[in-house]
């Protein structure tokens, strides 16, 4: 599962040929999290509030550079990195 980016202790993970909706993995300590792309939500597991807070804008402000990393590992190909928060 490669890492496509990390900020403050969070780090983004995408599979490659996961399941639908179009997702990423955030991990956060012990706390994972998977956030649905399209709708910028979490619809399984758990971050702490303000950690989901934080990957929520970055999914905002990143949602054209995910999906099309989404539709790179539906191909297996090679994953951007893509910038974290600062």
């Amino acid at each position: 599962m490669p890492q496509i980016s990390e900020f403050f202790g969070i780090s983004i993970y995408m599979y490659y040929e996961d399941h639908n909706p179009p997702h990423f993995h955030a991990i956060y300590g012990d706390h994972k999290a998977l956030i649905d792309i399209i709708n910028g939500s979490v619809f399984k597991g758990y971050l702490p509030t303000k950690q989901i807070k934080l990957v929520l804008a970055w999914c905002e402000i990143h949602r054209d550079e995910l999906m099309k990393n989404w539709e790179i590992s539906k191909e297996s190909g090679k994953l951007m990195i893509i910038e974290p928060l600062r």
